[in-house]
């Protein structure tokens, strides 16, 4: 489990893939600081399992479903990407619950500054915009964000400063891919929710008619 607060910003040294998977291997730093073999890291949001440390590199193997879902299969060796270790009990809680299962990958329709702030706004399927909702969390290559607002299947964040300067999103722009994974509580009473309505036979189209939808 992580809390979507980057540590660091790692440096894609090679990416080798095939259909079954592939192998990714970073430098960095500050998260090698008491990593051991078999430990997990989260990378733009995705959990891997660290494979192999040597001489300031860390090597990580990818599953083909990892491949499939994230934007990790399309990096190319200088990309820069989001870092963090996984909470020790001793961990400050600084963003939200991730678990580092991304749901999907969204595209960025718009990047532009705000005042102080930039505004990103960010396309995805509707199964995962729908379990999104204004000032609530969700995770963006890793970064805990809070949701400002949701508009059909696209829905926008706030980026501060810091967080400009200290992730990868330094290098994003319109057309990006980026990995999301949507808040555990809401995933699961959405979830929830849904399957008690079917039960009872409530459906989006029965509570539109009446008005709630």
């Amino acid at each position: 489990m992580f809390t979507g607060i980057v540590e660091e910003i790692g440096k894609v040294v090679s990416l080798q893939t095939s259909g079954a998977g592939g192998r990714l291997v970073l430098e960095a730093e500050k998260v090698l600081e008491g990593t051991q073999l078999g430990d997990s890291i989260l990378v733009n949001g995705a959990c891997l399992t660290v494979s192999s440390l040597s001489g300031g590199r860390i090597t990580m193997d990818l599953l083909g479903e990892t491949l499939s879902k994230t934007n990790l299969g399309s990096l190319r060796r200088g990309d820069i990407v989001n870092l963090e270790r996984s909470l020790t009990p001793q961990s400050r809680l600084g963003g939200h619950f991730v678990l580092g299962h991304v749901d999907g990958t969204g595209t960025i329709t718009r990047f532009e500054k705000s005042g102080e702030d930039m505004v990103l706004e960010i396309e995805a399927e509707e199964e995962i915009v729908k379990r999104l909702a204004p000032k609530g969390s969700v995770a963006v290559d890793g970064m805990s964000l809070t949701v400002v607002s949701v508009v059909n299947r696209r829905f926008t964040v706030h980026i501060i400063p810091h967080t400009l300067s200290f992730t990868n999103l330094r290098e994003r722009k319109p057309g990006d891919k980026v990995n999301i994974e949507v808040d555990v509580f809401a995933r699961y009473l959405y979830d929830f929710l849904s399957r008690a309505g079917k039960l009872a036979g409530v459906t989006e189209e029965t509570l539109r008619r009446a008005g709630f939808v």
